[in-house]
């Protein structure tokens, strides 16, 4: 019998999930993508469905000059503690000092990669050329080994379950600082010379975590790195960088799942009524010490 398409598998599994169980948030877009939330979900199902159909699961992270030694081994030992367990996944480390990748102790079906990238001079060039890099590592390996990707930042900490029922063709993330605030206060570009500029959204994401297959990532690496190389020629730089670009993206081609910020919380929000549970959390940041001049 034929397996059922990624597509097909997510549609079935996400028809289970129970919207009403958290009524004082939001749990379905306007256009029926869900959003998910603790309580909503049976996970043992998820898990069970997703080994069945043989998903496989590739993480790409950065951690390049020193954001690898201030970040890369808390993040690979909390995503081995918590991260899409019970399903194979490789984690692609993208580096330019891969001889400082710290070595992990990693359960059976977890593999880690570690690519060479070359160093930008400036933080802002490092978080916008991790598109091109990414759309070229799905080109290259990627799309012929793996079922699904999941691009993460390093400055993240896992604390609890990141499972199978957050993946999905399109997935896109709510911003913990914005999901609760007015439109009008999402920090969208406005520079009408940016191609990332929105006068009008939905939500606000946060680039810290996407993910979909392989397909869909690469079409939202390839739309945002086209965009920012056009910014680039006429000498214009979007506001939040590729996080604007993703979010003009993701306003064009709607995600077909959010997770909601229980996926990737900052502690320094005193509100946290609405978070059952932290899945991740924000690492406590010293950019002066970390970014380069």
């Amino acid at each position: 019998m034929a397996r059922d398409t990624p597509a097909v598998l997510v549609a079935k599994l996400d028809a289970s999930l129970n919207f009403g169980a958290r009524s004082q948030v939001q749990t379905q877009t306007s256009w029926n993508a869900s959003i998910i939330w603790e309580l909503m979900f049976d996970e043992k199902l998820y898990d069970k469905k997703h080994k069945e159909a043989n998903s496989s699961v590739a993480l790409t992270v950065f951690a390049v000059g020193r954001y690898l030694e201030a970040y890369l081994n808390t993040f690979l030992t909390s995503a081995e503690e918590h991260f899409m367990l019970g399903l194979p996944v490789t984690y692609f480390v993208f580096t330019d000092l891969p001889e400082k990748v710290p070595q992990i102790t990693l359960a059976p079906q977890r593999n880690i990669r570690v690519v060479k990238v070359e160093k930008h001079n400036r933080w802002q060039d490092i978080s916008m050329m991790r598109m091109k890099t990414i759309s070229e590592v799905i080109d290259k390996v990627l799309q012929h080994s793996f079922t699904y990707i999941f691009c993460f930042d390093v400055d993240q900490i896992f604390r609890r379950r990141f499972g199978s029922e957050a993946l999905g063709e399109s997935v896109a993330l709510l911003h913990a600082h914005y999901y609760k605030l007015p439109k009008y206060r999402f920090t969208y570009d406005r520079n009408p010379k940016s191609k990332a500029c929105m006068t009008e959204g939905d939500y606000y994401y946060h680039a810290a975590i996407f993910g979909g297959t392989c397909e869909k990532v690469k079409a939202l690496a390839d739309y945002c790195y086209v965009n920012i190389m056009e910014d680039k020629m006429n000498n214009v730089e979007a506001l939040w960088h590729d996080e604007s670009h993703l979010n003009k993206y993701f306003w064009l081609n709607k995600p077909t799942k959010l997770l909601s910020p229980e996926y990737c919380w900052d502690n320094f929000i005193g509100d946290t009524k609405d978070i059952l549970i932290k899945r991740l959390i924000w690492a406590p940041k010293d950019y002066e010490k970390l970014r380069t001049r």
